[in-house]
């Protein structure tokens, strides 16, 4: 049995990964979610857990918002503090710029949950067509998605994403991490 350990930022992004992992996960992957106040907890609060992690056959992944910040040297820092810890088998991964980008990249799916219907036809307007260059994708989400609440949002759009079709770069990656994180090591 495999444990794959998420460490969080927010809880809303958790609501959205218990909808979508059940999508691509094999049965004997036990999830477990660590979730913090925010990024600055996240960042001081990882390496003391990694490194007090002691259950055998666990791996993990790091996600995090870019927000405002530097993609890279979020991405290197986080790096930096799992190196630290000792700990092998982490994904780091950065959210460009929120949360939201990931749902902007399938507007179908925003459709379907929490409407309104009109809005899949944006998917293919300039500013929707790669949702991760927006700088305010919680505000964007919010414009054309009124009913838009980040944890209410997140548990009702995540079971309608489609894992193979959204146009958030960031979100891709993420899945594309696990998939790779889980697939077992070639032999020589």
């Amino acid at each position: 049995m495999t444990n794959l350990v998420f460490f969080l930022e927010e809880p809303s992004i958790r609501e959205m990964l218990k909808a979508v992992l059940i999508k691509i996960l094999p049965e004997d992957i036990t999830v477990i979610y660590v979730v913090f106040e925010g990024k600055q907890d996240l960042e001081k609060q990882l390496p003391l857990k990694l490194k007090a992690w002691e259950c055998p056959n666990s791996l993990f992944v790091v996600i995090r918002d870019q927000d405002s910040g530097n993609c890279l040297n979020i991405k290197n820092n986080l790096i930096r503090i799992v190196n630290s810890s000792g700990k092998s088998g982490v994904l780091v991964r950065v959210a460009c710029h929120e949360l939201e980008s990931f749902y902007l990249g399938d507007l179908a799916a925003v459709s379907q949950s929490i409407g309104p219907r009109n809005i899949v036809s944006k998917q293919n307007s300039r500013k929707f067509r790669n949702p991760d260059r927006l700088a305010n994708p919680k505000q964007e989400l919010k414009k054309i998605a009124p009913n838009y609440e980040p944890m209410t949002g997140s548990r009702a759009i995540g079971p309608h994403l489609d894992i193979n079709n959204n146009r958030s770069t960031s979100f891709n990656k993420l899945f594309d991490g696990v998939r790779k994180l889980l697939r077992p090591p070639k032999k020589v």
